[in-house]
């Protein structure tokens, strides 16, 4: 079974009936036997809310060091979206083989008249993928009410219910007080029920929980005074985070967090009421993991000038917290772009959104979605605002920004589905396939004495490029149709219409240039599409990827950087430099010998390495950047902490290299505020984790995608992607031949419009080659030739003359006569 024949399955269960219910669930899991047996969970529900308390405290105990699961629901692209391990989604390969497992049983079952539906099943495969991680806890978000639903086939040992309100009313009830009962049934044996709910609902709780912990919020009605735990919204102090204050019995903890609203305080509040119950206490522990527990869809802001805010309300509920939180923005005119399902109270929600002064409706392309007719018949009766009546999302969202001026807004929202299909517009990546080079292509013509009016034209047709991209199913049906007219071919995933299709394209230039005029005029949000395909093939001129500034010395062929330990432990070099006197030295050294970039580290990220508090690697570093600042090379600094790169670069550092990836929020601000380069890695663990076996479907493709993830943090943080290099993280969380392949294939990188880095020396994956970790000098050189021919801009290695060597071959290999490499004779 294929990854698309398993994902259609699931999605085909989509046309049964909600059922409330956990006997299925149950029968089902026995069928697998009892995956969930064993596991600690956490259960969420709650109106609004409940996704972000859980993302909080699956990201606080990831910080306690605990392998976590995490199950949440919709997904925005693709359904593994809905359970990840450790922040990582469940690879295709275990949804395939879940499917393969537990299709003939469900045949059987549908076959006797008791199908079961698509959340159960996918419920099923969330404790299942748990049980085979082995992970310490997962975290549940409850899908609909909370007794009858399927994720209640579990026994948590901690849980909440956020908030109560008027919800799916034909299914939970007609009053508050029937939907409280129903979700406050999740209240685990063991602890008492978490809750920031109040008045009827509170009392409701109460009554069905036993025992509570409460937690007053902004948007709670309690007094602080009245309650177990008390949360203060202190404002947003970036577009990207606030800072909340939290108060218990005997503690206290402020934090900022990358979430926008004074409901997140409350939502935070929640979150650390759980995580205390799970014996997570440490206040720096709790801040820090709810200062990562980025949530996407909940008062995103993916840019300033104009302020662009994707956000899911998608009830009148939501969407007045949503105008509250609107409100702390000094913004101009209000284009609101709005989809929403029919089964919503369009009215009341229209009500509640602040007043627009144009309104573009639109919807996802999902059968539950209201036709943007309606909505704006909706809207034309409840504002004054002028009303266009749109069709695909992200042409919507592309009308709003085009009438929006640098100090107006932009807010999408109504529905979930409509930031999926929204946040496309800055997550979509267009993967190149073996690019051949067109400059290649007409110094043949040229050669062949082809009259030079043909040589360009030729060339476009002559020279043919592969693109790998992701669109809505009905993208890929008009791609189709374009593409085979436009003479490109074009192969689109089998998946149905629950995620993005993948699609690949190939053809010559002047195809790709016929098929994007043509989408441009298509309509389906493929304009967009358009011109990401144009900026990979550079159609318009203009470089794939943001250019660098010309002063850097990446941004002409490859640069060398070489590696400066001042540590007693690296894996390579550890101990040679530790002197500043020798440090100095070994610097001059590698000048000398043709490097462009030194890389100051003072920690250690090998195998079982331990950390090494900010202050003493501190007072590692910074002597040696003052000492090396004035030799004719970059500084760059290899830390992980914020506190050590912003001393070395007062030190005089040029570059920020973490090979965590920003995974410290100070790192992303600080990079922003001074401006500089900064070196994303990819990594799974920093230091490395010994033995950790990581899966991944496709090395290259998981990578690239996860990187993503990590640029885009960075530009909402305020960099500049001009100024962002990424490092696919060779060692860390990858083996000997999944590192072979990212050298292989470090064209792919393209995909992610940076410069990218390519640190390979002595590593372990030369082991693979027959020489021993650690000490590999014939596999590096090599390796460096081969990285710079496939596309690296930056090479990091030990060995500065011996690399620098195989940078100059690689260029003139590419083009002999554009080296200056002295006498040639």
């Amino acid at each position: 079974m294929r990854y698309y024949e398993a994902t259609n399955f699931l999605f085909d269960l989509r046309r049964f009936q909600v059922k409330p219910g956990t006997e299925s669930v149950r029968d089902l899991l026995a069928h697998l036997d009892d995956p969930h047996k064993g596991i600690d969970f956490v259960q969420v529900a709650g109106s609004n809310g409940k996704g972000s308390v859980a993302r909080m405290v699956e990201s606080v105990l990831r910080e306690d060091g605990r392998r976590v699961g995490l199950y949440t629901s919709p997904h925005f692209e693709d359904i593994r979206e809905r359970v990840r391990v450790d922040g990582r989604t469940i690879p295709k390969s275990e949804v395939t083989a879940f499917v393969e497992r537990v299709k003939p049983w469900l045949i059987e079952r549908a076959a006797d008249g008791e199908p079961l539906t698509f959340f159960e099943v996918v419920t099923a495969l969330a404790l299942w993928r748990f049980d085979r991680a082995d992970v310490d806890v997962a975290v549940l978000e409850v899908g609909m009410g909370g007794e009858y639903d399927a994720t209640s086939v579990v026994d948590p040992v901690a849980a909440a219910v956020t908030n109560v309100s008027l919800e799916h009313t034909a299914v939970l009830g007609d009053t508050v007080e029937e939907i409280a009962r129903t979700k406050a049934k999740i209240t685990p044996e063991s602890r008492p029920l978490v809750t920031a709910t109040d008045g009827a609902a509170l009392d409701v709780v109460r009554e069905v929980a036993g025992s509570v912990v409460t937690v007053s919020g902004p948007t709670g009605g309690l007094e602080p005074s009245e309650a177990d735990l008390s949360a203060t919204y202190e404002g947003a102090v970036s577009p990207q985070e606030s800072r909340v204050a939290l108060v218990g019995d005997g503690w206290a903890v402020e934090t900022r967090i990358p979430l926008l609203g004074a409901y997140q305080a409350t939502n935070a509040g929640v979150a650390a009421a759980l995580v205390r119950q799970l014996g997570v206490t440490d206040g720096a522990t709790l801040a820090r993991g709810l200062r990562n527990a980025h949530w996407p869809g909940r008062f995103e802001v993916m840019q300033t000038d104009p302020l662009v805010v994707l956000d899911g309300a998608h009830n009148p509920a939501a969407c007045e917290t949503l105008a509250e939180t609107l409100a702390e923005f000094d913004c101009g005119d209000l284009h609101l772009v709005f989809g929403a399902m029919h089964d919503k109270d369009h009215h009341e929600m229209a009500a509640a959104l602040p007043d627009p002064t144009t309104v573009h409706t639109c919807a996802p392309a999902i059968d539950r979605a209201e036709d943007p007719e309606v909505l704006a018949a909706v809207f034309e009766e409840t504002t004054d605002a002028e009303v266009v009546i749109g069709d695909a999302v992200a042409d919507a969202l592309a009308a709003a920004r085009d009438r929006a001026g640098p100090d107006d807004c932009v807010l999408l929202t109504g529905s979930l589905f409509c930031v999926a299909a929204a946040r496309t517009t800055w997550t979509r990546q267009v993967v190149p396939k073996d690019f051949d080079d067109v400059g290649d292509a007409e110094a043949a013509l040229t050669a062949a004495n082809v009259p030079a009016g043909e040589v360009e034209t030729t060339a476009e047709e002559a020279v043919h490029e592969t693109l790998k991209t992701r669109v809505s199913e009905r993208q890929a049906e008009q791609l189709r149709r374009e593409a085979a007219r436009a003479g490109v071919a074009c192969g689109v995933s089998g998946v149905g219409g629950g995620e993005l299709a993948e699609c690949v394209l190939s053809g010559s230039r002047a195809e790709f240039e016929t098929l994007t005029a043509a989408l441009a005029e298509a309509g389906e949000g493929l304009s967009g599409v358009a011109s990401d395909l144009r900026a990979s093939l550079e159609l318009d001129g203009a470089a794939a990827s943001t250019a660098a500034r010309s002063s850097y010395p990446w941004s002409d062929g490859t640069a060398v950087m070489g590696v400066l330990n001042v540590t007693p432990d690296s894996f390579h070099d550890g101990g040679e430099f530790f002197d500043v006197d020798d440090a100095r030295e070994q610097a001059e050294a590698l000048v000398k010998a043709g490097v462009d970039i030194l890389d100051v580290g003072g920690e250690s990220t090998r195998p079982g390495a331990e950390e090494v508090p900010a202050d003493e690697e501190i007072d590692r570093i910074v002597p040696v950047i003052e000492a090396v600042a004035e030799v004719d090379a970059l500084v760059s600094v290899d830390t992980r902490k914020a506190k050590v790169a912003k001393a070395a670069l007062d030190a005089g550092a040029d570059i920020l290299n973490d090979v965590t990836g920003l995974a410290e929020p100070e790192m992303r601000f600080l990079a922003a505020e001074r401006d500089v380069p900064v070196i994303v890695m990819h990594s799974i663990d920093a230091p490395v984790v010994p033995d950790k076996e990581v899966e991944y479907d496709d090395v290259v493709e998981d990578v690239v995608a996860e990187l993503g993830e990590r640029l885009l943090l960075a530009e909402k943080a305020g960099i500049p992607r001009e100024n962002v290099i990424v490092d696919p993280g060779i060692g860390f969380g990858k083996s000997p031949r999944e590192n072979f392949e990212l050298l292989g294939r470090l064209g792919e990188f393209d995909a992610l419009g940076c410069p990218v880095m390519f640190g390979h020396s002595h590593k372990s994956m030369f082991a693979l080659t027959g020489e021993e970790a650690g000490d590999a000098p014939h596999g590096t050189v090599a390796a460096t030739a081969l990285a710079a021919a496939n596309g690296a801009d930056i090479v990091r290695v030990h060995d500065a003359a011996e690399n620098v060597a195989a940078v100059r071959v690689a260029a003139a290999a590419d083009d002999p006569y554009g080296v200056d490499a002295g006498d040639d004779s």
